[in-house]
């Protein structure tokens, strides 16, 4: 009988003593993610209600930087950045396409929420390296041979390209290969390698055929520059040359290991 009552008291001891410690663990760990499941909801929601729902975060102001020509109300209207909506719904990449399909001259432009209540414009114009005479007024053409602009008066320091290509000869074999569109990229690529000083000081660059560019600086010098290949090595060659014959009134940098310079 003592074994008996010894054995019974052990398993309401057993009882009393509740589930074991790993059980015990696991309900607890169990309680912990529904709170944290319950915690995540409210969190949520106010933060979708603080981007959506709320004053806090709306579009107050349009701010525009980097402009040189164009001016920032001219960026604000073609961009069209809606007020008053939520900062977070605001259609970055469809500004960008806007500024670039209205604002030609617009290189680059970097749209920036910047928070709680404003949209940045960070733009880059496009710079010319050559004009175009055309009907009285001027084309400006950039770095990349982009036509981006017409303007009335011509930049100041900015050469004007004449395109003069024969009908016969090189300049009509030139022409049928490579197309006017090519021709002025070319010269456009000269331009983009002159010096600064010659490039402020020349007035035109004239292209006759692909390998027959030359220049007319604005104090009536000339420079045969040939095609556009090497053009780095062209550059430091007529820098080179210019200081070494002051006097010229000519210079031949199309070979640029074997430059010559003539008239005084």
């Amino acid at each position: 009988m003592a074994g008996s009552t010894t054995a019974k008291r052990g398993a309401r001891q057993r009882e009393s003593s509740g589930p074991p410690p790993a059980r015990r663990l696991g309900r607890r760990h169990l309680r912990l993610l529904v709170l944290l499941g319950i915690a995540a909801v409210f969190l949520g929601s106010g933060s979708f209600w603080l981007l959506y729902g709320s004053d806090l975060v709306r579009v107050e102001r349009v701010s525009v930087s980097g402009t040189e020509v164009l001016t920032p109300q001219q960026v604000r209207e073609a961009a069209d950045v809606p007020l008053g909506g939520p900062l977070i719904s605001v259609d970055t990449e469809a500004i960008e396409a806007r500024l670039a399909r209205e604002l030609p001259r617009i290189d680059t432009v970097d749209v920036v929420r910047s928070w709680p209540h404003e949209i940045a414009l960070k733009v880059t114009e496009r710079s010319p390296v050559l004009l175009i005479h055309k009907g009285g007024k001027f084309v400006e053409v950039d770095d990349d041979g982009v036509r981006f602009a017409t303007v009335s008066k011509a930049p100041r320091g900015v050469p004007e390209l004449e395109l003069a290509v024969s009908r016969s000869g090189s300049g009509a074999a030139s022409l049928r290969r490579f197309g006017e569109n090519r021709l002025v990229r070319e010269a456009v690529r000269v331009a983009r390698d002159l010096p600064a000083p010659v490039a402020g000081a020349t007035r035109t660059v004239k292209v006759r055929s692909y390998d027959a560019i030359s220049l007319e600086l604005r104090d009536g010098r000339t420079v045969d520059w040939g095609s556009s290949e090497k053009g780095d090595r062209k550059g430091r060659t007529l820098t080179a040359l210019m200081k070494a014959v002051p006097d010229a009134r000519h210079f031949d940098v199309s070979v640029p290991t074997a430059p010559a310079s003539s008239g005084s």
